[in-house]
């Protein structure tokens, strides 16, 4: 099964699945959270898809309670958290686990991918990040503490939107 057929559902509580998200565009998928020190990271994320959106990509968030209950809110508090704050106008999916035995689909295949040093497995913490080309392979992992705009994000991000 391809990563683009994985069954999701939006924020909004609307099923999809992860190509119909997407949309055919490269994507940076990030485990986020509204009360974690690494939320600052949105305004990167919201920075990338600014830069990049109209060449074919998109930051996809993932909203993720499993990390010291740092993303307690609703969806709908979510949703107003990032639009308020950071004005995040990118994809976000209902609020998933990302490791342990229900663990989602997505975050079981996206789990297998290896960061720089070759490390694969599970989820470090809020804001992991995964780049995925155009036809949903993952080609880099980002560990939470690597900015969204660290240089070896936005490399990789310029080779997969050319």
């Amino acid at each position: 099964m391809s990563l683009r057929d994985i069954q999701v559902r939006t924020l909004a509580d609307a099923p999809s699945t992860f190509g119909e998200v997407v949309g055919g565009r490269a994507a940076l998928v990030v485990n986020v959270a509204s009360k974690c020190g690494l939320t600052p990271q949105y305004a990167g994320l919201v920075r990338l898809q600014e830069r990049y959106g109209d060449k074919g990509f998109t930051v996809v968030g993932v909203p993720c309670n499993q990390f010291a209950g740092q993303e307690p809110g609703s969806a709908e508090e979510i949703q107003q958290f990032c639009a308020t704050n950071y004005g995040a106008d990118f994809p976000l999916l209902e609020k998933t686990e990302v490791n342990g035995e229900n663990r989602h689909p997505l975050y079981a295949a996206l789990a297998q991918a290896q960061d720089a040093e070759g490390e694969a497995g599970d989820i470090q913490w809020n804001f992991e990040k995964f780049l995925l080309d155009r036809e949903g392979n993952v080609v880099a992992r980002f560990r939470p503490r690597t900015e969204p705009e660290d240089p070896a994000v936005v490399e990789a991000i310029e080779k997969v939107v050319g």
